[in-house]
């Protein structure tokens, strides 16, 4: 456990540090490195979705800023004992999902919606922003990471489903996206009933790809380790279709909108959760609190409009305290 210390916890100071090293005394702390720019994404496409955010993503101004609190104690936590004796937080997270989980060249961290989501949590555990440590995980390695100890917590557009609170657990949702297709501007698909014979690009292992073969067998899928891998594939007409959530297609979108567009007609909801390790109840219910405080106190709606843009009218998220 930490030591009794004074004064406020550094940004940017050099490492990790171990425990005890952690000052009691918090103070509001910034949120997130250096501000690179995030890509457009227009409205999410689900009722309630903002329809002016398209025209630049985020609020282009200084990121928001998140208590970090004193004097957590999470008795009956293994994870967050654990976290709390090493110092760190380790936390996967995507890099390559715009708006969401990025990570630009040369960038110390990444930057987007998921992980001022997860900067919050942390804040409400008492680790501050330096006390972070982001692992990469993408789709596939989410269960494995968390079962195996790899990680403490995943926030990386993580749909919560009964299959996988089979072999780990959720805290919230924190955001409700829908499942949406991108394709070339001037294809003639407009929704999945388009997509008999037509060859369709999902992230392997993924809740997008596993509806497309259970709803749409008449569909050609195939999977690669990222939504970015996927729309690779469509530039390079190796696909006619890539599908994932609204929100990460819109930003894909953005990147070439003479090119490529997004259907529009969201057919799923995908409430995204932070992944933690099954059993942790105790960690499960503060990162609920967490979430919960987060859109009371205003700063869930902080983080979106620093990342994403305008949060008029868009769904807010209701905990599932299962």
């Amino acid at each position: 456990m930490r030591g009794p210390e004074t004064g406020s916890a550094e940004i940017g100071s050099a490492g990790m540090r171990g425990a005890g090293a952690r000052g009691a005394a918090r103070r509001r702390l910034c949120a997130a490195a250096a501000v690179l720019g995030l890509l457009a994404l227009t409205g999410c496409g689900q009722e309630g979705t903002p329809e002016g955010a398209g025209d630049g993503a985020g609020d282009g101004g200084e990121a928001p800023e998140y208590e970090v609190a004193d004097g957590v104690e999470l008795s009956g936590s293994p994870t967050w004992e654990a976290a709390d004796e090493a110092g760190r937080l380790r936390i996967g997270v995507k890099f390559e999902e715009p708006g969401l989980g990025s990570m630009s060249t040369g960038a110390e961290a990444p930057e987007g919606f998921d992980i001022e989501i997860a900067k919050i949590a942390a804040g409400r555990l008492g680790f501050a922003p330096d006390e972070i440590e982001w692992i990469e995980t993408v789709t596939p390695n989410r269960e494995t990471f968390l079962q195996s100890g790899n990680v403490d917590l995943v926030v990386g557009t993580y749909t919560i489903t009964d299959e996988r609170r089979e072999v780990v657990d959720f805290a919230g949702p924190y955001y409700v996206a829908g499942q949406d297709l991108l394709v070339a501007a001037d294809s003639d698909i407009r929704g999945p009933e388009d997509l008999t014979g037509r060859t369709v690009c999902a992230t392997d292992g993924s809740t997008p790809g596993q509806r497309i073969a259970a709803e749409h067998p008449e569909a050609e899928l195939v999977a690669y380790d990222s939504a970015a891998l996927c729309y690779e594939q469509l530039q390079a007409g190796a696909v006619e279709a890539v599908t994932t959530d609204d929100a990460m297609l819109r930003g894909f979108a953005a990147m070439d909108p003479e090119s490529f567009a997004v259907v529009g007609r969201p057919f799923s909801e995908e409430p995204y959760g932070i992944g933690l390790p099954k059993g942790d109840d105790v960690l499960r219910e503060a990162l609920n609190d967490a979430i919960e405080s987060a859109v009371d106190e205003g700063d869930w709606e902080a983080a979106f409009a620093h990342t994403l843009g305008d949060s008029s009218g868009v769904r807010t998220p209701v905990v599932d305290r299962y």
